[in-house]
């Protein structure tokens, strides 16, 4: 029967694979609903509409990612809707399962994924797609979306990797960019329209009226054609799909206060990447970083007010047990409130063993004050900041308008203050880079070393440096950037570490972690690429790989020899994909996709890159006509609203207070 729980036959493998308490369920606030929730209609119409959500990476990386969290929860509140939870299942439960015969399957009601009405998954990086792969597969749902059937799932991917969903067009039915809240609602009520209508026209026209809502991209009723060299010609609506618009919008939700999700966050049975209750503070960044596309795509700055916090917060502790919160956003320091927020929230919790985070903390943003707020009544741990680039000058080039000054005023303060342990993060590969630029970050680790030891008067202070490879992002003025090879990037984090460790003064001091260029080279394929990219995943995939984020299960070797003959016939090959740079008038596999950046405006930031000219953050300068807010009908949001937190602690009697003050 459809919505079975298959618990039954999966317990007696549990004890086969590690870990086993991952795929149990029956988190502290998680859900499960009756399959037929929504009940039926009087001609015995079905009226329920239901969602697998999927993070597709372990349980440990998923359970606490917020936008599946949130997802979640909003689905959940609908009467004739349900969502249930699945996580990408390690290869040996994906052996058992596959010997034992059963199918990918939700961790709420064990329901098999095959089930559901629509199968969403939230991509934050694109390493994620060998694993939805082994999930289709493992769940019965056919690989290709044109080999489908009314009786299968809706394939929907959304997140920061669908911004590009070309490379994986063929395995997924839609796409929704953007912020989910709102359109995961209007998806429940087309399908459940339909669904209700005793299904007409079969999946075809279930999917022509998500297509035609202008905010749901369906690639299957877009055509692409390409020219002789590789270029892409046009990408345009097919014919026999009317209705179908040109562009499809990304979403925005403008009042977060409206949307104080998760309400009732999950606590992981087993142990996970974050304990902790996150509250996201805002969303969106203007500070115009041209390698972020986390930045650019959320535009615009949209910040919850200090009470809606406040009120997330005590509700969230409440409901979880957790002791820290995290202050979640691209950059928290930035909220217009964030100090009198600190204050409050360390006042509100004295004594409670509840700490306070933040993230990600800009060494422009960041204060002693705000930190000593933040580590009031929880541990004081390392410090992290990301400077992101070496030198003065590829500072300029990227945005990042932090001066070596600002930060070593920041770690004098840091060290003077107590801390002994400062993280800085780095990336190498930036457009117009050179070994000098990075070269530079071991110089920068040694006089912060010397800095702490001056402040402080003690030899035991740490700094980690760690190096990220930058990968060219969709949506960036970085877009048109060609990539740093593999070889490259080695050779050049090579000279860096050997620079670190030259100096006998300070390389005990000074700890040191990177990533090779290997994974970043098939980051940047995946993250540029078109449709044709699609058989080089499906052939990896085939050839065993799984968890390509994961340094143990990633193959260099599996990718590059699986694209060698996957372009075998077309005249593009990896190199063109990732360290060719691209012309101003080159049609690009995503500029369909509308972010509300106008293009001609990211290709003039991409100009001042190269002439190394920054840009301010328009939050607190006129309008730089990046295109969002009058493309997207939106406008920044920032406070301070004058309102300040009441002092309330969750083992005092402030729950009534609380009740009282939100009406």
């Amino acid at each position: 029967m459809p919505g079975e729980s298959l618990f039954n036959a999966l317990e007696p493998l549990l004890e086969r694979v590690n870990k086993p308490i991952q795929y149990v369920g029956g988190e502290l606030n998680s859900t499960v609903k009756d399959w037929h929730v929504g009940g039926h209609g009087p001609g015995g119409e079905e009226l329920t509409t239901r969602w697998a959500l999927m993070y597709p990476d372990a349980y440990e990386v998923g359970v606490p990612n917020q936008g599946v969290m949130i997802l979640y929860e909003v689905l959940n509140e609908r009467a004739d809707a349900l969502a249930e939870r699945t996580y990408a299942v390690w290869p040996d439960m994906e052996a058992q399962l596959r010997e034992a015969g059963l199918p990918q399957f939700t961790v709420d009601g064990h329901r098999s994924v095959r089930d559901f009405d629509l199968f969403g998954l939230s991509f934050s990086t694109e390493l994620g797609y060998t694993n939805m792969l082994t999930a289709l597969d493992l769940a019965g749902i056919p690989l290709h979306s044109g080999d489908r059937d009314v009786d299968d799932p809706i394939v929907i991917a959304g997140g920061h990797a669908a911004f590009n969903p070309e490379p994986i067009a063929s395995f997924i039915d839609a796409a929704i960019v953007g912020d989910g809240e709102q359109a995961v609602l209007t998806v429940t009520d087309i399908v459940g329209e339909w669904k209700a209508q005793r299904r007409p026209g079969g999946r075809r026209e279930v999917l022509l009226r998500l297509a035609r809502t202008g905010g749901v991209y369906v690639p299957a009723f877009y055509d692409v054609s390409y020219l002789a060299d590789g270029r892409i010609q046009r990408v345009a609506p097919a014919a026999d799909a009317p209705g179908v618009p040109w562009r499809v919008s990304k979403h925005t939700v403008m009042d977060l206060d409206a949307w104080p999700y998760p309400k009732q966050p999950l606590v992981p049975l087993a142990e996970s990447v974050h304990e902790r209750m996150s509250v996201e503070i805002f969303r969106g960044c203007t500070r115009g970083c041209r390698f972020c596309q986390a930045g650019m795509i959320t535009r615009p700055v949209r910040e919850r007010s200090i009470t809606g916090i406040g009120e997330m917060v005590e509700r969230g502790l409440a409901a979880t047990g957790f002791e820290e919160v995290g202050l979640l956003s691209l950059s928290s320091a930035d909220h217009s409130e964030i100090a009198d927020l600190a204050k409050g929230l360390a006042d509100r919790y004295e004594g409670t063993q509840t700490g306070l985070s933040l993230p990600s903390t800009r060494v422009d943003a960041f204060n002693i004050d705000l930190a000593n707020e933040l580590t009031r009544n929880g541990r004081r741990s390392g410090l992290t900041f990301a400077p992101e680039g070496g030198s003065e000058r590829i500072r300029k080039v990227i945005n990042k308008m932090v001066s070596e000054e600002d930060l070593i005023k920041t770690v004098a303060a840091a060290y003077g203050a107590g801390w002994r342990q400062v993280k800085l993060y780095f990336m190498c590969g930036l457009p117009t880079e050179t070994d000098e630029d990075v070269l530079q970050i071991a110089e920068l680790a040694k006089k912060v070393i010397e800095t702490g030891r001056q402040v402080s008067g003690r030899r035991d202070i740490r700094c980690t440096v760690s190096i990220g490879g930058f990968v060219p992002k969709p949506h960036t003025p970085f877009q048109w950037a060609s990539q740093l090879g593999v070889e490259e990037t080695d050779a050049r984090l090579l000279k860096l570490r050997e620079a670190i460790r030259a100096d006998k003064r300070y390389g005990s001091s000074i700890g040191f972690r990177y990533h090779d260029g290997q994974p970043g080279i098939v980051e940047g394929l995946l993250s540029r690429g078109d449709r044709r990219v699609g058989k080089v995943i499906e052939a990896v995939w085939r050839d065993g790989g799984r968890f390509d984020g994961w340094s143990e299960h990633f193959s260099y070797e599996r990718w590059m020899r699986c694209a060698d003959e996957a372009f075998a016939d077309v005249p593009v090959d990896l190199a063109w994909y990732t360290t060719r740079e691209r012309g101003e008038s080159e049609v690009l596999p995503w500029d369909h996709l509308d972010s509300g950046l106008d293009k001609d405006w990211l290709w003039e930031d991409w100009q001042d890159a190269l002439d190394e000219t920054e840009v301010d953050d328009c939050r607190w300068t006129p309008c730089f006509d990046c295109g969002v807010c009058p493309q997207m009908g939106t406008e920044i949001e920032i406070g301070p609203t004058g309102k300040t937190l009441l002092p309330l602690t969750v083992l005092g009697s402030g729950r009534q207070d609380l009740l009282e003050h939100q009406h």
